[in-house]
């Protein structure tokens, strides 16, 4: 299958949208969690990438190069702006994060700290789906996917049942960065497919799925007074 040489076709779903009545490609956006040259998370998530516009979704993938701390630099940053721009523009997430000291590394969190629970009255992250992706150093962990599990939850995001972690991350790409044929790459399909499957279902629904009593009976003003005291 043109470049998606580790798949079998004969087992790839390319006709989801299709079977699924899909009347537009679910736009996905991708987040990595390291900026190093050879950034086995940055594989990881270019290899999702691929999987999902084979699919038929359109895909993003913000580079954190040059993102500031969150709080080091006004919200008007062109990578923060960058940043919350694709937030708002996608239907759905996948964050590809190395597991460093037992948890997701700064770089993943930083972009994630820089996504606002609240702009005014409107949430920029609810009610879009994510799927969550590590890679080990050494041997299978599931710290980092269990952390971002909870914060996307707090984010009051779908998060999908399925997710991957890779082990001994360093031996699964070759040297152009594309990942060998294996239980792991295996894992990623699952992922992406199941992604892919629940973004189509909930499309053109978020807005109802996740609309919410408290929030209907306070009042946008209200609101946004609240939140916004808050930074004071």
């Amino acid at each position: 299958m043109e470049n998606l040489p580790a798949i079998d076709p004969h087992f790839f779903d390319d006709s989801i949208a299709k079977r699924l009545h899909a009347s537009a490609a679910p736009r996905i956006l991708i987040l990595y969690g390291s900026v190093r040259e050879r950034s086995y998370s940055r594989f990881a998530a270019e290899e999702a990438g691929r999987l999902l516009v084979k699919m038929g979704a359109e895909v993003k993938m913000f580079n954190p190069s040059g993102l500031p701390l969150p709080d080091d630099a006004p919200e008007t940053h062109p990578k923060v702006v960058e940043l919350r721009e694709q937030v708002r523009w996608c239907d759905g997430m996948v964050w590809s994060t190395p597991e460093r000291h037992g948890a997701m590394s700064s770089v993943m969190k930083a972009q994630i700290d820089w996504i606002p629970l609240s702009e005014g009255a409107i949430r920029p992250s609810q009610g879009k789906t994510l799927a969550l992706m590590q890679v080990c150093g050494g041997s299978q962990s599931f710290n980092a996917v269990n952390q971002m599990r909870i914060l996307g939850r707090w984010m009051r995001m779908f998060t999908i049942p399925n997710q991957s972690s890779v082990a001994k991350a360093w031996q699964e790409f070759d040297e152009n960065g594309r990942m060998k044929p294996s239980s792991w790459y295996e894992r990623i399909v699952d992922v992406t497919e199941e992604l892919f499957k629940i973004t189509l279902l909930l499309k053109g629904h978020t807005d109802y799925l996740a609309d919410r009593y408290s929030e209907r009976k306070e009042t946008h003003q209200a609101l946004s007074e609240r939140v916004n005291q808050a930074k004071i």
